[in-house]
């Protein structure tokens, strides 16, 4: 980090109150050498607060691949939070800054055996599963623990439905909790998520139409479900309307128990939902250019690409809102890129956008609310560019 800059871009930003957004006050008041994620943790604390607070009697478990940093997870410990993780790493990330083992879920689908019996081995007793050979090597593995079977879910609407990567189908639900209890396992609860980015708490209620029954059916049929994991979906704000974090929580809550009635343990994976507005990213524009004299779009190069940081970008799903110096004035149309030479990294042109006309080559610009899914996505370096640079405050 080099020495601080003029206040152009803090002229820049009045859309932020610098008393309390940390990131981009410090943003505005610094320069830097190469694209920076700048994360604050009073942020992340006053929204877990927040989702605390509206989603009450449930617990939340940090899906830890949206920010890692360990600054972040020893925050989250420190307030109480429990953590999703995906792999051994993960796990070991949490405990090495003082995570409860009795607060971590195994939550991927996928998992090498000998992290299950890595996981088991430290004390983890919940993990995933949505397949006889998962539940098979959990068994093996880590014999008697609890497993929460993920289900498909379909009707979104998400801006970023999920795939189906994960999850089983609905028919398979009763299958699958009667061979986990076969295989001597705890059956003992069902997950889905709604999508990423469910920008409303009623785009809920279609997941949740289709999941109550399952859950009741299993129950009915003498499997004691515990714990109906929620999985994640709670929005970030990318440029379009969001509910409060705390009345968009409870309103979750309120439309579950309208449906499954007082379920013994309810789980929340947030994530997006509660790092993305902690984070900023600095970055620089390299080139503005038009690839012809009528061309009605300018083509900005920024300093960081899809590879960089920035692949949320991927299908256009992800709309992060630019603030530059000249704001305010006349803007027109544009193709937003990256550095790197792939015709891949563009991130916006099927919806081009709109940013100043005097924006040139040498501006400093701030990309707002990116502290989730960043910094996790950056590659070690490709095409000789550096990695997001990380400053957690």
């Amino acid at each position: 980090m080099n020495a601080p800059v003029t206040g152009a871009l803090r002229a820049a930003l009045p859309v932020f109150a610098f008393d309390t957004d940390p990131a981009a006050a410090f943003i505005a008041a610094n320069d830097f050498d190469r694209p920076t994620l700048v994360v604050s943790r009073a942020r992340i604390a006053a929204k877990y607060d927040a989702l605390h607070d509206g989603l009450g009697r449930a617990h939340i478990h940090y899906a830890v691949k949206a920010n890692p940093a360990p600054q972040v997870i020893r925050t989250l410990v420190k307030k109480g939070s429990g953590f999703d993780c995906a792999s051994r790493g993960e796990i070991e990330l949490c405990l090495g800054q003082g995570a409860r083992v009795e607060d971590i879920s195994f939550g991927n689908t996928i998992k090498r055996a000998s992290d299950v019996a890595f996981a088991h081995n430290v004390g983890v007793t919940l993990f995933a599963a949505d397949s006889e050979a998962e539940l098979e090597k959990i068994a093996k593995h880590a014999p008697g623990a609890r497993v929460y079977i993920r289900l498909i879910v379909e009707n979104s609407l998400a801006d970023w439905p999920l795939s189906r990567k994960f999850g089983c189908a609905a028919s398979s639900l009763a299958g699958l909790l009667d061979y986990a209890r076969d295989l001597g396992l705890v059956a003992y609860g069902l997950s889905f998520h709604v999508g990423s980015q469910t920008r409303k708490s009623e785009f809920w209620n279609p997941v949740l139409d289709q999941v109550a029954p399952l859950w009741h059916a299993a129950r009915a049929a003498g499997h004691d479900l515990q714990l109906l994991n929620i999985g994640g979906g709670f929005p970030a704000f990318y440029g379009e309307h969001i509910e409060a974090p705390r009345r968009y929580a409870a309103r979750v809550v309120e439309a579950i128990e309208a449906r499954f009635g007082m379920v013994p343990e309810l789980m929340a994976e947030p994530g997006r939902g509660l790092v993305a507005d902690a984070g900023h990213i600095a970055a620089e524009v390299m080139l503005v250019s038009r690839k012809s004299a009528d061309d009605m779009h300018r083509w900005v190069y920024l300093d960081i690409g899809r590879f960089s940081g920035l692949a949320e970008t991927e299908g256009e799903a992800i709309r992060y809102q630019i603030v530059t110096p000249h704001d305010g004035g006349d803007t027109g149309p544009c193709v937003l890129a990256g550095p790197s030479c792939d015709s891949a990294d563009i991130l916006y042109e099927n919806r081009p956008v709109n940013l100043p006309l005097a924006l040139r080559d040498g501006d400093r610009v701030l990309i707002r609310n990116c502290g989730a899914y960043t910094s996790s996505y950056s590659s070690v370096g490709f095409n000789g560019f550096p990695p997001l640079d990380v400053i957690v405050l």
